[in-house]
């Protein structure tokens, strides 16, 4: 039987955290894709004027409406290998890091307080159909976990699965 499971493991948020950068206004995709391939992740929280967290930037939702047209979209399983339709590709991603950040942020998600079990944190995280939440005690923004860190931490804990069968 497994014993280190997520239902009993000690693990608290505090031990998955990832503190990222937050996206201001001014900044551009550049700034996100920096920091997002800089920490394996692929969203950050945007604060805006007021400075209250108040949206999400995503890797998904910049490559979606910067990359790709709704039609290459629509027929993505009859795309070739030929792709004469794309030019300058590489001036195009130029153009796209240059780009302001204000017109890709999304609604801010659920957030979750760092003293909160990670248990809970999954399961809003599965509720929502996110891969990661954005930790946020008292309006001040502490970080983000993410399915893979968490992942990552169990798979470091003290393997005490016992092999059916082994003695």
């Amino acid at each position: 039987m497994c014993t280190s499971g997520i239902y009993n493991m000690s693990m608290d948020i505090e031990k998955v955290l990832i503190p990222t950068i937050i996206i201001r206004p001014g900044m551009y995709v550049r700034d996100l894709f920096t920091e997002c391939g800089k920490l394996h992740i692929h969203a950050l929280p945007y604060c805006n004027e007021k400075g209250i967290i108040s949206g999400t930037v995503t890797l998904k939702n910049v490559m979606r409406f910067s990359c790709l047209p709704e039609h290459m979209i629509e027929l993505a399983s009859l795309l070739g290998n030929q792709m004469s339709c794309v030019e300058n590709a590489e001036e195009k991603a130029r153009e796209i890091i240059c780009n302001p950040i204000e017109p890709y942020v999304r609604k801010l998600g659920k957030t979750i307080p760092s003293t909160e079990p990670l248990i809970k944190a999954l399961a809003l995280m599965e509720k929502n159909k996110s891969s990661y939440i954005f930790i946020v005690d008292d309006g001040e923004y502490k970080g983000q976990i993410t399915i893979q860190g968490i992942a990552q931490v169990m798979s470091k804990l003290d393997n005490s699965c016992a092999i059916p069968g082994a003695e």
